[in-house]
């Protein structure tokens, strides 16, 4: 690891010696918790704290005139519940003390603390060295913060679920934290509250992208961003949803007080909060790993009216997911939350829960897991966060009215993008038994290669429950066959939100019944059922 930096042989041994010296620590502690079986938290905190260590003790060797800082004896901890917070004052002191002669250079261990009342080795969680960070730059009423990561800063959405996300540019401190809150990686969400306190602004870089500008975080709302209703999605895709209900809630003082509360005392942090006005229910969203332990507390703290019957046992919903759309801009616009649910409503989405704080900077929601792809690739579609509005298409039949549809969406896609902002992405195209699904998109000048070295066996009803299970947005379903096989799924797709067209009127001359279903269910579920036959 040594081998590509400058420096002569001496100093690479003493590098070396201090590297050894602290691993060798490490091996000792790891060492005793195997003889012993056993892994207390003082234990992990040591233990953890390492990575850390042996990072800064490296860069204080590379770097020239640098100064490394012990971080135990400058942040102190105290502990809540079953948290080490910082303790903020004490913290800014022994900082601004330590830095009244500052070094050129001062590197300090993140994530690594200690506790004020025993000296111990604590930590300051998961994005602690951001953490960190933030804690020096408020206690020393820095200009700036600059955070460098892996990513180019914050995202319109998660760019592993939208490819064509992109970087927003600037966001304020609330924006950033709302996303932060609701899944958005980027930095860890305390890391915002010490600098903004202070209105110190945060960049964030990318370590791989020295070129790329990154995200600037600050108090004032970015002026590029116009009159853009929302800045960003976000979400938690491992939420369950613990509802408290009974009609012996109706106008009681102090049942919401008592869940939080009890939730609180427990270290279970809620992040979604949902009450009927009828006050019959709250259902309340929090993490997986909580959700057995918030049963049981709730259960617990409500025994006597459970046992009674003046409220129910406490509800829990599994394999759920919570969104967020976020944005200084919602509360000046009109509109947002019904636009947003019409778009879900459109592509077949039900929303189980949702809530929107009075300041109207965040709509968040709860949706079944599995539904999450495709929700957030709908509203950010429709509120026009993408370049292009995508139509997700599945071309039954590949004869000479398919061949021919494919030609024309390949020499056609260009000028549908620039004149129409539309982009036609083929993710399936089935030929008698085979059929090649991919939901990036099929590569249209391959795709008859691919039909015979990649496609998978398909029937009508196989290519139904591909199509379904990919769950897809803005999903059409195009069919250039006469078979009667292929249109009796027709019903079953048109249910799940796809649209069809099709070359034939099969479905529509076959009995009157089956065709004014069809319609009548492409009516109710807000998509299309379209069908011609003059092709030529």
């Amino acid at each position: 690891a040594l081998e590509g930096l400058d420096m002569d042989a001496s100093q690479a041994h003493r590098i070396l010696s201090r590297l050894n010296e602290k691993l060798d620590e490490l091996r000792n502690i790891l060492q005793g918790v195997f003889l012993i079986n056993d892994l207390s938290r003082k234990t992990s905190d040591k233990i953890v704290s390492y990575g850390e260590q042996l990072a800064a003790l490296m860069f204080n060797y590379i770097l020239d005139d640098s100064v490394l800082l012990n971080a135990m004896e400058l942040i102190k901890t105290e502990k809540i519940a079953d948290k080490h917070l910082y303790d903020k004052e004490l913290t800014n002191k022994l900082i601004r003390e330590a830095f009244q002669t500052p070094a050129q250079i001062s590197i300090v261990p993140g994530f690594i603390s200690s506790s004020r009342d025993t000296g111990e080795i604590t930590n300051l969680g998961r994005g602690g060295s951001d953490y960190t960070a933030a804690i020096f730059a408020a206690a020393l009423d820095a200009s700036e913060l600059e955070i460098w990561t892996d990513t180019d800063g914050f995202m319109t959405a998660d760019p592993k679920i939208i490819s064509n996300a992109y970087t927003i540019e600037q966001l304020t401190f609330t924006e950033a934290t709302e996303l932060c809150n609701f899944g958005a990686r980027v930095i860890y969400p305390p890391t915002i509250y010490p600098v903004y306190h202070k209105n110190i602004p945060i960049r964030i870089r990318n370590i791989f992208n020295l070129s790329g500008a990154g995200t600037y975080i600050s108090d004032k709302p970015s002026s590029k961003d116009g009159k853009a209703m929302i800045k960003g999605i976000s979400s938690i895709n491992d939420t369950c949803l613990l509802t408290v209900q009974g009609l012996g809630m109706v106008g009681i003082i102090g049942v919401n007080y008592r869940i939080f509360k009890a939730l609180a005392k427990n270290g279970i942090s809620v992040f979604l909060v949902s009450q009927a006005a009828s006050e019959n229910n709250t259902s309340i969203g929090v993490k997986t790993d909580d959700a057995q332990l918030a049963v049981q507390v709730l259960e617990k703290e409500f025994s006597q009216e459970i046992a009674l019957g003046s409220m129910n046992r406490v509800l829990l919903e599994y394999g759920l997911a919570t969104v967020a759309i976020v944005g200084e801009n919602m509360k000046y616009t009109p509109g947002i939350a019904g636009k947003l649910f019409a778009t879900l409503g459109r592509s077949g989405i039900s929303v189980i829960a949702c809530a929107q704080g009075a300041s109207e900077r965040n709509i968040s929601f709860v949706i079944k897991r599995d539904f999450l792809k495709k929700a957030i690739n709908s509203i950010h579609d429709s509120f026009f966060l993408s370049q292009y509005k995508v139509l997700n298409l599945f071309i039954v039949g590949i004869g000479t009215v398919g061949g021919k549809l494919i030609e024309q969406i390949k020499k056609q896609q260009q000028e549908l993008m620039s004149q129409f902002s539309l982009k036609l992405n083929v993710v399936g195209i089935a030929r008698g038994r085979k059929a090649l699904i991919s939901r990036d998109g099929i590569d249209l000048d391959n795709y008859k290669q691919l039909m015979e070295t990649e496609a998978i066996e398909s029937s009508p009803q196989i290519l139904k429950e591909k199509i379904m299970e990919m769950n897809i947005f803005n999903a059409v379903f195009v069919d250039c066959t006469a078979s009667e096989q292929v249109a009796a799924i027709y019903e079953d797709l048109i249910s799940k939100n796809i649209s069809v067209v099709t070359a034939n009127k099969v479905a529509a001359s076959s009995d009157y019944e089956t065709y004014a279903n069809l319609k009548k269910l492409s009516r109710e579920r807000n998509v299309k059922f379209l069908f011609e036959t003059n092709v030529g």
